[in-house]
């Protein structure tokens, strides 16, 4: 694992400004995932179908593309979602040391 070191006059005060910074992404950052998850269940409901195997079939064309443009926002969403998830994954990872 990298790091980061920072050479600062008040580094306690740095120190907490990035926390602060870091929290507030993550949280930011769960709330959006939280809609995307939301949002990903809307679908799932609407056409009785999961996520994973809607991907699976569209990928094979055996589902027609809609000219309304919801498959694609479906898509698109799934692929939020494993953007948040990878992002939160990483900055939960993020580690302070004195």
């Amino acid at each position: 694992m990298a790091e980061l070191k920072i050479k600062c006059e008040q580094p306690e005060f740095v120190r907490h400004l990035f926390q602060d910074a870091l929290r507030e992404r993550i949280e930011s950052l769960e709330k959006g995932l939280q809609r995307t998850l939301e949002r990903l269940q809307e679908f799932e409901t609407k056409y009785e179908l999961s996520t994973v195997e809607f991907l699976r079939r569209f990928a094979n064309d055996e589902i027609q593309h809609r000219l309304d443009m919801e498959f694609d926002e479906w898509i698109g969403e799934s692929r939020m979602l494993t953007t948040l998830q990878d992002k939160l994954y990483l900055l939960k990872g993020v580690e302070f040391f004195d």
